[in-house]
């Protein structure tokens, strides 16, 4: 029996180990032991425990409760925890998802005393290393011996970095070198598995009173906004200003980042504005049922969120990015999404453009059976 240790930190991360969970649960039970372990990183109860429970998936094995912390303390404290599990406990191999500290740290602690590290949305770049998540997706994968890509602009991606390909010289404590696989992505085969759930499950529609395509569903939390007045300021400027023009709601889960950081950033007047705005409907951070439910019947999404971004392809809504530029350049290809960083004139503009645009959402992320593909070859790597 192989035993794999999944490492999950971040709201995200737990998001995309459902579909792997899911996938050994339902095919690959008798051949796989997956324990979970959660860093702790996100600790607030709706952005992770509340994940748990509508996912359907087990409670951690272990939880390190790091908790919050400048980037080096809470790696360290990541790195600590993971490396003395795996001293005690043996695995087969650590399963890591996505950018986070989390994802960075294990990758670290696994590969010091030679676990094999298998890394899920592998090959992304923003090509931006003032972003602490593209430092740690670019250190996990020179760490991971099978680097899964989701598409084929993260397989180019790792092409053009040398790995798996004639200028790969990488070779492991085992012998082996790194694999690269085009494996289609996790999120596609969730959006789809739950998309019909979510109807059921979360009222937030009726709740909010919102109609289909009548409102505009906002998202921000990364720190490059939240920490800007500048970026935050004209962010809210242009959410305020185009649902009082459009009269149209704004529907806004705040992430507890941002809402701390809105009456530190915003200036008395522009604060004022948010909170007495009939269209602005400003809630908890929403859970994943909820999210889902937002993204299908929004007429445009706006957002820092790179998951969030998908999540709105798969579901047919046009996204308009607030960040200079994005991993998932092939929704930006398709014209789906448009960047408009924190640039009132290009939120502006890019709304406009896409809401009254015909906008086609082509099959760019696999055929739904991602997860499946990705446990059938971390089984054979393990037994080859």
């Amino acid at each position: 029996m192989i035993k794999l240790l999944t490492i999950i930190g971040a709201r995200p991360q737990i998001i995309k180990a459902a579909a792997i969970s899911r996938a050994i649960r339902n095919r690959f039970s008798g051949q796989v032991l997956e324990h979970i372990l959660h860093t702790g990183q996100h600790y607030d109860t709706n952005m992770s425990e509340v994940f748990f429970r509508e996912l359907g998936i087990p409670e951690p094995d272990y939880n390190l409760h790091v908790g919050s912390g400048t980037h080096g303390v809470q790696t360290a404290r990541i790195i600590e925890g993971v490396e003395k599990i795996l001293m005690e406990i043996h695995y087969d191999g650590v399963v890591v998802y996505g950018d986070t500290n989390s994802t960075l740290a294990a990758a670290v602690a696994a590969t010091k005393i030679h676990v094999p590290v298998f890394h899920i949305e592998a090959g992304l770049r923003s090509f931006n290393m003032a972003m602490p998540e593209e430092i740690n997706r670019i250190v996990c994968d020179q760490l991971s011996s099978v680097l899964f890509t989701p598409t084929l602009t993260g397989k180019k991606n790792l092409e053009d970095e040398g790995f798996a390909g004639i200028k790969s010289r990488i070779k492991f404590a085992d012998g082996r070198g790194q694999k690269v696989i085009l494996s289609g992505d996790v999120m596609y085969d969730n959006s789809m598995y739950f998309s019909l759930m979510a109807d059921t499950q979360s009222d937030i529609i009726e709740r909010l009173g919102l109609t289909y395509r009548g409102f505009v569903l906002a998202t921000i939390h990364r720190p490059a906004n939240t920490d800007s007045a500048e970026n935050l300021q004209s962010i809210f400027r242009a959410l305020l200003d185009i649902a009082e023009k459009e009269q149209i709601d704004v529907v806004l889960p705040l992430h507890p980042r941002t809402r701390k950081m809105l009456p530190v950033q915003l200036s008395k007047e522009l604060l004022e504005r948010v909170k007495n705005n009939n269209y602005f409907r400003i809630t908890e951070p929403a859970s994943f049922f909820e999210i889902i439910r937002l993204e299908k019947n929004a007429r445009v999404v706006m957002t820092d969120s790179g998951g969030v971004q998908k999540e709105s392809f798969f579901y047919g809504t046009p996204c308009v990015i607030l960040r200079p530029e994005t991993e998932w350049v092939e929704i930006v290809n398709a014209g789906a999404g448009l960047i408009a960083d924190a640039d009132y004139e290009r939120i502006i503009k890019a709304y406009e453009t896409l809401a009254d645009k015909h906008v086609s959402f082509p099959p760019l992320f696999g055929d739904g059976n991602a997860s499946e593909n990705i446990v059938s070859e971390i089984i054979k790597y393990l037994e080859s």
